[in-house]
């Protein structure tokens, strides 16, 4: 079953992906005008929440809603991700994950602003937004087996498996293993209960508390993580240039991988990429579709912000402490080991427990959004009335999370996702002119103000 699992991941995140990914959001990088780039600014005043408005339909404010995303992009994909795809790809596939972000910015943009234009509301009449209910309204009903499609995958896909395995995996090494207290299997059952317990505290709540406490726990971890690695970036400043300018030559060389395949140096990249920022999966218009917001295009400007804090800037920094460290050359680790690895030796003696905590946060703050996500799947699926037994399971998958192999949960959530991306680009890019001309209306609106 895990080599099935493997290999189904694998082909379906070949070509076709790529081509559905990156070029689904290059299309729309350049049909917005490259609004990524001339509205940057506005989207700061926008979160900064210059424009904000009261009694609006939704259940939580548009800055939470950033949070919460955050929370969900700005976990174990940052850490782990970046580690495994250096480690499969070389320094060349953080160039495509690079890449990926801008046009993924430009994804986020358009897929979250029509999780606003086309909101619904669930079987218990609350609003609600995402790509099921943007195929439905938007597309019409004969689309909705595309909606189904997607909350299925998303029901599965959207289970915290990663980020309790590589969870379980730091705090063995680091707290438990140079002590001699880990017994291995026994071990990693009572940590995984352990996630269990606190994730069920916090997600039995709802999304207000899901969304509250994501706001806290979102600016206190990317400080946190910010602030190590710059430690480690400083010692290591004068081979900066190098790094950068070895990012940008495997890119096109692959030299760092066996073979030099630029392909497959251009699709672990890719891959990768969405793993981490999510763009184009259908994740983040699912949070931002129950924002406070009557601006579409205002909400969009707010979660394209996402993939830059995301890719651009938090993948970078670990990426460059994997690879100022040189332990991506030698080392046999995998995944957050690796990452261990480098922190330890770019601050020897606490690197390892500041990590340690910046996972902890990164893990946790992700569980409690993505059980929000595979929430409204399952609601959409079976009731508003049903939909709380989703919570039950997913608090179960966290303890088998903890238990299973890397390499089938990694792959197991690849396919999951890559099968949500196929209904959330076909709606976007379909939709795409109606989000267009609401940009052109806001900003007219705009000018006179």
């Amino acid at each position: 079953m895990g080599d099935f699992i493997i290999d189904f991941s694998n082909w379906i995140w070949d070509i076709p992906m790529l081509a559905l990914l990156m070029g689904g959001g290059l299309i729309l990088f350049i049909y917005s005008g490259f609004l990524p780039f001339r509205y940057f600014g506005h989207a700061l005043k926008v979160v900064r929440g210059k424009y904000d408005t009261e009694n609006v339909p939704g259940q939580i404010s548009s800055q939470q809603a950033l949070s919460a995303a955050i929370a969900a992009t700005v976990g174990m994909g940052n850490i782990s991700g970046v580690a495994i795809a250096i480690n499969m790809g070389g320094p060349g596939a953080i160039f495509w994950m690079w890449m990926s972000a801008f046009v993924g910015m430009a994804t986020k943009y358009f897929t979250c602003s029509l999780a606003l234009m086309y909101r619904g509301t669930d079987t218990a009449g609350v609003v609600q937004g995402g790509p099921m209910y943007v195929i439905e309204h938007g597309m019409g009903k004969k689309w909705k087996p595309l909606a189904i499609l997607f909350s299925v995958a998303g029901v599965l896909g959207l289970l915290s498996i990663f980020q309790a395995n590589q969870l379980t995996e730091v705090f063995r090494s680091v707290m438990l293993q140079p002590y001699g207290l880990d017994n291995g299997e026994p071990t990693k059952w009572i940590i995984g209960i352990a996630m269990m317990v606190l994730v069920a505290i916090v997600i039995l709540g709802g999304i207000q508390r899901i969304a509250a406490v994501a706001s806290k726990l979102v600016p206190f971890m990317v400080l946190l993580y910010f602030g190590t690695v710059m430690l480690i970036v400083i010692k290591y400043f004068g081979r900066i240039p190098e790094m950068l300018w070895l990012i940008v030559e495997d890119a096109f060389t692959g030299n760092a991988v066996m073979g030099g395949a630029v392909g497959a140096v251009m699709v672990i990249g890719a891959r990768r990429a969405a793993f981490s920022n999510e763009a184009g999966i259908g994740t983040a218009p699912m949070v931002h579709g129950a924002s406070k917001n009557n601006e579409p295009v205002r909400e969009g400007m707010i979660a394209m912000l996402g993939p830059f804090i995301d890719t651009i800037v938090v993948c970078t920094l670990t990426a460059l402490v994997i690879m100022l460290t040189g332990v991506w050359e030698n080392a046999e680790n995998d995944g957050v080991k690796l990452t261990l690895e480098a922190f330890e030796m770019g601050l020897p003696g606490i690197g390892k427990y500041l990590l340690m905590l910046a996972v902890l946060i990164f893990a946790l703050s992700t569980m409690f959004t993505y059980s929000f996500y595979g929430h409204k799947c399952f609601n959409y699926l079976f009731g508003a009335d049903k939909a709380d037994y989703y919570n039950y399971f997913y608090l179960i998958t966290i303890v088998a999370g903890a238990v299973v192999s890397l390499n089938v949960v990694v792959s197991f959530i690849d396919a999951m996702y890559a099968i949500m991306a196929i209904p959330t680009m076909i709606s976007t890019l379909y939709l795409a002119p109606k989000v267009k001309a609401a940009t052109k209306d806001y900003f007219a609106r705009m000018k006179g103000k």
